[in-house]
């Protein structure tokens, strides 16, 4: 039997393929024949991934998933398929998020979420990463659904931080991070004004660190810069680092005092999954997935009040007994996500087909 997977794009380092290679190599551990499709892949993937112009159909056991993030032309090809069929639902920002600051991603997004409902009748099994974005499958009318969290190789957080990038951020200064896109949905703004609480009320040794790709247009990233600046921050206090090595990653996780997120919508959040990994305190607003992923750990927190959450944030910094018991909440949640539960659970969905 074969099983093969679709994904729009095959990028190093995006946490949908790298979780689609690695699936990929679990049912090829299994005996099974699979390969990874995408419509756009990196040229250093050639041969790793392969290009949805070579798919062919196979038998009707054959099994094909798509890994469901934007609308694309694999939404018709999956319909028409008349194989096996699985969705895995990955979540699209919803499109309000982007009104005024880019017309194309409010059309992206109301079209991806127009199309994640065509599939409802189309699938034999609708999974998703997270149980949040489960719940929306089953109320688009999905009839079997599941949760299959983000597949992530544990053994990558092991490897060396990038020594100078780490050196230069281990200045004494407190680093509050925060990984993903600078995208409204993130609401970077408000760590900004967060750090700017921390930094005028709390302790000046402060500095907020923002990895992630810069926004497709420039006027959000335009507006976030201003802000900083209004709030008297000078350019090595709030870090713009854009898109970084996986080195580059994990030394900002490495001097992190605390991960924090303001973000009010996320599908399963696997920076909050790496915090966990690299032992890094998570302090989160409580929204959409985020509560799904941490179940009970890190401190989750319902109202955007700056000067509580940022006197929480301290104290997770300062006092080693909180932190210390946070951190063991947090390894205690990691057990959900480790690559032999996350087979395990795989492993469970191939065989009910």
């Amino acid at each position: 039997m074969r099983i093969d997977q679709w994904v729009p794009t095959l990028h190093r380092g995006d946490a949908i393929g790298d979780s689609a290679r690695l699936m990929r190599d679990a049912f090829r551990a299994w005996g099974y024949t699979a390969d990874v499709y995408a419509l756009e892949l990196d040229p250093d993937l050639e041969g790793d991934g392969r290009r949805f112009t070579e798919w062919t159909a196979g038998s009707a056991a054959d099994v094909v998933i798509l890994h469901y993030a934007l609308p694309s032309p694999l939404t018709a090809a999956l319909r028409e398929h008349r194989g096996r069929r699985v969705l895995l639902h990955h979540n699209i920002t919803p499109p309000e998020y982007f009104v005024g600051w880019d017309p194309e991603m409010v059309r992206i997004c109301t079209l991806g979420r127009e199309e994640l409902g065509t599939l409802a009748l189309h699938v034999d099994l609708g999974l998703a990463d997270s149980e949040f974005n489960r719940l929306e499958l089953e109320a688009l009318g999905f009839r079997r659904t599941g949760v299959l969290p983000i597949y992530l190789d544990f053994r990558r957080y092991r490897e060396r931080p990038a020594p100078v990038l780490r050196r230069m951020l281990e200045d004494g200064l407190t680093n509050l991070l925060f990984v993903g896109r600078l995208a409204p949905n993130k609401r970077p703004e408000d760590l900004i004004r967060l750090a700017s609480y921390w930094k005028h009320f709390i302790s000046p040794d402060v500095r907020l660190v923002l990895v992630g790709k810069s926004p497709r247009r420039r006027a959000y990233f335009d507006a976030l810069q201003a802000l900083a600046y209004e709030e008297g921050f000078t350019p090595w206090e709030v870090v713009f680092l854009g898109h970084v090595s996986h080195d580059d990653l994990l030394a900002c996780y490495a001097a992190a005092g605390v991960f924090v997120s303001m973000s009010e919508h996320e599908g399963f959040g696997v920076p909050l999954v790496e915090s966990m990994l690299m032992r890094v305190p998570v302090l989160a607003y409580s929204a959409t997935a985020v509560p799904h992923t941490l179940g009970g750990a890190g401190v989750q927190f319902t109202e955007k009040s700056l000067p509580e959450v940022a006197e929480v944030g301290h104290s997770l910094v300062r006092d080693d007994s909180l932190r210390a018991t946070v951190l063991a909440g947090q390894d205690r949640r990691l057990d959900a996500f480790t690559p032999d539960a996350v087979e395990r659970t795989l492993r469970s969905y191939v065989d009910s087909l």
